[in-house]
């Protein structure tokens, strides 16, 4: 199933004989890659989640991202060129309230997450959205450095668990910017499970198997 949920083009793997209640699993991929990037990743979640990929609406050629597409203009460490970011998070927001009507029913549990940017930009969108998912996924991202666009309060996430997987030898996005982003939610009292392997930027078997668990652990999926 392929559909354009307010300006976001997506994919959907799952939503056969999905209904009313059905977890829902957001995956937003990383950057250079497309919609069809974390499909793959439908038979390793719960039972019954419907999951949906959306894109990125930055070409990432003329960054340097190569042919795919991109949540934001990355510029070093934990920091972005914030009105990339605001953009995707705008769009974010109507495709995030469209769902319902183009899945043709009403979630049950909604898990927003991602791998490397879109780890990133999930983190980022639960921060400006209080309360509007049910848990964040983060796999190989970051807590973006941006106070005047993505404030971190602990009221925003409240009740709102994440999940937070990293790779020991990541070159990419390396493992202690990623704890310095863990140890800053975890200061706020988060809702915080982390997840760690010895590998490099990249999702493992182990890795989808401890996310399944958490999911199961939130009582939707």
């Amino acid at each position: 199933m392929t559909g354009d949920a307010q300006d976001l083009l997506f994919e959907v793997e799952g939503a056969d004989g999905a209904a009313d209640g059905s977890p829902v699993a957001v995956l937003l991929h990383g950057r250079g890659a497309d919609r069809h990037d974390l499909r793959g990743l439908a038979p390793h979640l719960p039972h019954g989640t419907v999951l949906v990929a959306p894109q990125a609406p930055h070409p990432g050629g003329p960054w340097g991202y190569g042919p795919g597409w991109a949540w934001y203009r990355y510029v070093a460490d934990d920091r972005v060129v914030p009105e990339t970011l605001t953009e995707s998070l705008d769009l974010l927001e109507r495709f995030m309230g469209a769902l319902p009507d183009r899945l043709g029913f009403d979630p049950g549990s909604v898990v927003l997450g991602g791998f490397s940017q879109g780890g990133t930009t999930s983190l980022a969108y639960a921060l400006t959205h209080p309360r509007a998912v049910d848990g964040i996924a983060v796999l190989s991202g970051f807590l973006v450095d941006a106070p005047d666009v993505v404030p971190v309060t602990a009221e925003a996430l409240e009740q709102v668990p994440v999940f937070w997987g990293h790779g020991l030898y990541d070159p990419a996005i390396p493992h202690a910017l990623g704890t310095r982003g863990r140890t800053r939610l975890d200061g706020l009292g988060v809702q915080l499970h982390t997840f760690d392997q010895p590998m490099g930027h990249q999702v493992s078997l182990e890795e989808l198997g401890a996310l399944g668990d958490w999911m199961n652990g939130l009582g939707g999926a």
